[in-house]
């Protein structure tokens, strides 16, 4: 009996050899019902580590690329933010269109309760994990966060709109560098040199980027950098941003024009201004990110950048929907930015500072 029971504790199932393998369970079960869809590298790693273990297939291994959940588990940041909401939205209707429904966990920013969503979907046998924001935003990539996914991977692939870095996490980015092209060179076009960047974290990887790509293109346009333009808030809100353009007017700081870091700071800032008998665009223009569905609704409209959510939605599910079955796709995939002008935006006040 107790040898009996050893062998079974020891059985070697279809998800172990996925995860040795680096790959789906739905990928070692088209190996194992002769699917030709399947890359031939992957075939090879699949059939050694079945050859190794003697791995003799049950009739459920055997029909598990048809008893698929169909169900994309979604980890977004904080759906309270109308960009998360937008994309998740986007994600939901392209799932709905390929024969899949999605699962929102909402992790409010916590990584203690991202690490405990991933797990649920994983015993929810998801299909697959697309996640946006959180985590996958970091600058530095959480050690902890990292070891969690690669030991999950193997089973539950995952998309992400940001990077882990240590992972073969599948990505698809907002490509943050073209953004702050598009914004900066139609400020510097309207004749603007005193331009601010409002809100937001460096230790973010797409804040990052776009500072680091403000600074690059002020130089290629011989404007000298001032520091004292660009504040962080620490967070990406309303209120934090009002305070530090409060701030900021308060010190006689008056720049011809603002870049928040996203449309519901630019709200904050739009406050401030206001508050400042300043006037839209006529004394400061602000222009945003997101492009969400606040920005018909300020006063004076905003000028925003757009990432398409439609197709930034499509990609992301088409994606996971591919890893999943087992089909080749890039690890890497940039959505390709637009810049909305509205009325918040104009030509830069004559003298400047």
């Amino acid at each position: 009996m107790d040898g009996d029971r050893s062998a079974e504790e020891k059985a070697i199932t279809i998800y172990d050899i996925a995860r040795e393998a680096e790959v789906s369970a739905a990928t070692v079960s088209r190996v194992l019902t002769g699917s030709a869809n399947v890359s031939q590298e992957k075939k090879r790693r699949i059939l050694q580590i079945i050859d190794k273990y003697n791995f003799r297939p049950n009739a459920m291994a055997r029909g598990l690329s048809d008893t698929r959940s169909k169900i994309i588990g979604i980890i977004a940041a904080d759906v309270r933010n109308p960009y998360y909401a937008q994309v998740f939205v986007a994600c939901e209707l392209a799932a709905r269109k390929l024969g899949y429904t999605v699962l929102l966990c909402n992790s409010l920013g916590e990584a203690r309760q991202e690490k405990k969503q991933l797990e649920m979907l994983h015993e929810q046998r998801v299909d697959a994990v697309i996640q946006l924001g959180g985590s996958v935003d970091d600058l530095v990539s959480n050690v902890e966060y990292v070891e969690l996914v690669n030991s999950l991977l193997g089973a539950t692939p995952m998309v992400v709109t940001g990077k882990l870095d240590g992972t073969q996490c599948y990505q698809v980015q907002i490509d943050a560098m073209k953004t702050m092209d598009l914004l900066m060179e139609y400020l510097i076009g309207l004749g603007h040199r005193d331009i601010a960047l409002i809100g937001g974290r460096l230790d973010v990887l797409s804040t990052f980027e776009k500072v680091q790509r403000y600074k690059q293109l002020l130089q290629r346009h011989q404007i000298d950098f001032r520091r004292e333009l660009v504040r962080e808030t620490g967070f990406y809100d309303a209120a934090g941003a009002r305070s530090v353009m409060n701030e900021m007017l308060d010190q006689g700081i008056v720049p011809t024009a603002v870049i928040a870091i996203n449309d519901f700071s630019a709200a904050g800032i739009v406050r401030s201004i206001v508050e400042h008998s300043c006037r839209i665009p006529e004394d400061i223009t602000i222009v945003s990110y997101d492009n969400t569905y606040i920005t018909d609704h300020m006063i004076p409209s905003l000028t925003s950048i757009d990432y398409n959510y439609e197709r930034f939605g499509t990609k992301l599910v088409e994606t996971a929907v591919a890893v999943a079955e087992g089909r080749e796709v890039p690890k890497l995939q940039r959505v390709t930015p637009t810049l909305v002008i509205r009325e918040s935006s104009g030509p830069a006040r004559p003298g400047g500072r």
